[in-house]
């Protein structure tokens, strides 16, 4: 047992929740966003404004997703260079495989293959060979094995969400808003989750509507501690920031996720908002801009008047406000005090 303690540590293969659940989800989240993400908003920017070379250059970055990803997990998880390179196919095959589930899918794959392609790395004469072949072989021998199951699976969950969401646009609106608005905020991936199960339409708009809560939300509401720098890291990049605050004094997320909970129903209710672009796009809210930029996509010239107010009120104006407003009573309360929700920028 010792001897093998000892060499789990020599290669640094660490089994704990932090490792896998934290670092690799935060720095999935990255790879989605250096790829998927990011190729999505010039995609948009390109469709919108009818340039092909933006809408070209979008989609190629939206097409390595799964490597990005891959390679992104490894890193966090600590992979040596030949492990790393060989993630690139890893990625690429899970990704194919798993459909709508496919980043899912990658995060299983990609933890597999890294741990094995460590444990082997420089332990022969020949770690050219061996070690690109057990991290090729592992995870895409997994995502074989896997992958097209966990597309099907996140599938069936994803059309059942947002046939609920149809169905009951009120409940759902404020179920799905609460849920992937908090997952925004926690140390985990939001829109993974959401690319996972393939949140689009009306309960992808329920989640964008979420997503803004937070992140508009929390941006406005401690602007008396962190003024025009913390509104721009929360409200353009993550409320995230906020988690150690949280850990400190939970009622902090009293407002923003009250918040979600009363725009998540006006936004499947009342302005019907959709989301139209990648369900990635729902995890994301205003980060980038990211959200809006997906329900704009598609709208082309047909949008009317009352579909960019109700864009406006569900991602700006009614999380600032609401949001504002409740952190003012919490205040009053007593709930938040005085830098409560500094952050250190």
């Amino acid at each position: 047992m010792n001897k093998f303690s000892s060499f789990l540590k020599r290669k640094n293969i660490v089994f704990s929740f932090k490792r896998y659940c934290i670092d690799a989800l935060s720095a999935m989240a990255m790879g989605l966003f250096a790829s998927l993400l990011i190729g999505t908003i010039i995609q948009t920017i390109g469709n919108q404004c009818g340039v092909e070379f933006l809408s070209t250059m979008g989609g190629y970055a939206m097409k390595v997703a799964g490597p990005a990803m891959a390679v992104a997990i490894g890193y966090a998880l600590g992979a040596p260079q030949l492990v790393l390179f060989s993630l690139v196919a890893v990625g690429f095959a899970t990704n194919e495989l798993g459909g709508a589930g496919g980043p899912l899918a990658v995060f299983f794959t990609t933890v597999v293959a890294t741990e094995l392609g460590k444990a082997v790395s420089k332990e022969t004469k020949i770690d050219i060979l061996v070690t690109p072949l057990v991290t090729i072989f592992s995870g895409i021998g997994l995502a074989m094995l896997i992958a097209p199951a966990i597309g099907i699976a996140a599938s069936a969950v994803g059309n059942a969400i947002m046939w609920a969401t149809v169905q009951q646009p009120f409940f759902m609106g404020i179920l799905v808003s609460v849920m992937v608005g908090v997952a925004l905020t926690l140390p985990i991936s939001s829109a993974a989750i959401c690319a996972a199960i393939g949140l689009t339409g009306l309960a992808g708009g329920a989640a964008v509507a979420g997503c803004c809560a937070q992140m508009v939300g929390f941006a406005v509401m401690s602007f008396r501690e962190n003024r025009w720098g913390g509104l721009v890291a929360q409200g353009l990049g993550t409320s995230m920031l906020q988690m150690g605050n949280i850990m400190k004094n939970p009622l902090i997320w009293i407002p923003p996720t009250l918040t979600a909970a009363i725009t998540g129903p006006i936004a499947t209710c009342i302005f019907k908002l959709e989301m139209n672009g990648a369900a990635i796009c729902s995890g994301m809210g205003t980060c980038g801009m990211v959200g809006p930029l997906g329900v704009m996509t598609g709208w082309n010239f047909s949008a009317s008047a009352f579909d960019w107010i109700g864009l406006a009120m569900i991602c700006l104006i009614l999380p600032a406000v609401i949001c504002w407003a409740l952190g003012l009573i919490c205040r009053k309360l007593g709930w938040i005090k005085p830098n409560d929700l500094k952050l250190d920028l």
